[in-house]
């Protein structure tokens, strides 16, 4: 396919990242590749350190696949050298080596995995022992030349470990050393990446520079907050949405997320277009509830299809949203032409005296909307004609809501 113009090319590359280093770079590199028709090498590299992968994984292999479609060349690197030692990025204290066996095991994993996401047919997969086994101890002297241990203090994680007298071991420095020499070996012209992988990207950069190469352009991506909303999303923290997740988990726990991440979660791991994005983040202002689950049935739909997808929200309405509701509950009736906030319809319920005590219980996490907490006080109602919502106010009141012309 045809290099898109330039132009076209940067809408689509600075959605969602972080930072570029250095931006002019990059649209000098493009400009010069459509102009002449020629891919730029993008790479990107993992140490599969674990055999799953899951949400968190693909915003930047989402990142890779635009580049795919764009008409260029993109590699995976399988980190199965650099994994052995283990990358102190963001690590508190000397990460454990792993096998080799576990690490060509967990690789595959990974990339049967990325390629729910990535176009295998388009994707070059490198293996980095290839270029890193057979260097000698002279030629690590040599490639350890080139940087200066202030240099390599300055990062931030071995900054802290310092300052805290923790272990630094002396390995960890070569590191990002290796994971530069990817970048010289490869002749990368982009280097994908997490922000928290910056000071290894940069490395590289600096690594090609000393080698003579054009430097390659560091794109960094944000890291997902996981489903608790405070930290990164990781099977440490047991906050993941898991790529190989059974439909109905994957659906339950993506409308387990807080409504301040259904934004960022379509803008980074959903395929909605960039002209739908203003739209969509105006949805999860106005309307969190029904936005999230448009969410989670996207999510589940792009990686078990619409099928699995309708049947994960039939098994969540099932077991979530009838369980423990009593079979004879009270009914409402209201107009499905009229505007209703669910302050309003609570009160009207009569399971609490006033709207005060409505408002309390809402911010509290008291009240419910067909099994999921709203704490919204301004939350209203989006309706049809026929439509039937299960409201439970306090621990044991329940109405079943009917809207009705």
């Amino acid at each position: 396919m045809p290099i898109p113009p330039v132009k076209d090319q940067l809408e689509i590359i600075e959605r969602g990242t972080v930072e570029i280093i250095p931006r002019e770079e990059l649209v000098q590199k493009l400009e010069h590749s459509h102009k002449t028709q020629t891919p730029l090498r993008v790479k990107l590299g993992c140490d599969p350190t674990r055999p799953d992968l899951h949400l968190g994984h693909s915003v930047i292999l989402r990142k890779m696949r635009q580049f795919q479609d764009l008409g260029h060349h993109t590699i995976l690197i399988i980190g199965d050298f650099t994994a052995m030692i283990g990358d102190p990025s963001g690590a508190n204290k000397t990460r454990p080596a792993l096998t080799h066996e576990a690490v060509v095991a967990n690789g595959k994993s990974y990339f049967e995995q990325a390629s729910k996401i990535l176009d295998p047919d388009k994707t070059e997969i490198v293996y980095n022992s290839e270029w890193l086994s057979p260097m000698s101890f002279e030629d690590v002297i040599r490639l350890a030349s080139h940087y200066t241990v202030a240099r390599m203090i300055e990062r931030d994680d071995f900054t802290k470990r310092h300052q805290n007298n923790d272990t630094i071991s002396l390995h960890e420095f070569l590191y990002p050393l290796a994971q530069g020499q990817d970048s010289v070996h490869l002749k990368s012209d982009i280097e994908l990446g997490g922000i928290d992988q910056k000071f290894n990207l940069l490395v590289g950069r600096h690594l090609q520079r000393e080698f003579g190469q054009s430097q390659q352009i560091c794109l960094m991506m944000p890291l997902l907050v996981g489903t608790d909303g405070t930290r990164k999303m990781s099977k440490s923290y047991d906050n993941y949405i898991g790529i190989d997740e059974k439909p109905e988990d994957m659906y339950g726990k993506a409308l387990s997320i807080p409504d301040d991440l259904i934004y960022p979660y379509f803008e980074l791991v959903t395929d909605a277009s960039h002209e739908k994005l203003p739209e969509i983040r105006k949805r999860a202002d106005a309307d969190p509830r029904n936005t999230k689950h448009e969410l989670a049935w996207i999510l589940t739909r792009m990686y078990h299809g619409e099928e699995k997808a309708n049947q994960a929200r039939a098994h969540f309405e099932k077991t979530v949203i009838q369980k423990d509701v009593p079979d004879d509950i009270p009914e409402f009736t209201f107009s499905a032409d009229s505007d209703y906030g669910l302050l309003d319809v609570i009160r009207e319920t009569g399971f609490v005296p006033s709207s005060n005590e409505a408002r309390r219980l809402v911010t509290q996490g008291g009240v419910s909307i067909d099994g999921e907490k709203i704490t919204d006080p301004r939350y209203r109602f989006e309706i049809q004609t026929g439509t039937e919502i299960i409201l439970k106010v306090g621990k044991r009141k329940y109405g079943r809501l009917i809207f009705r012309n």
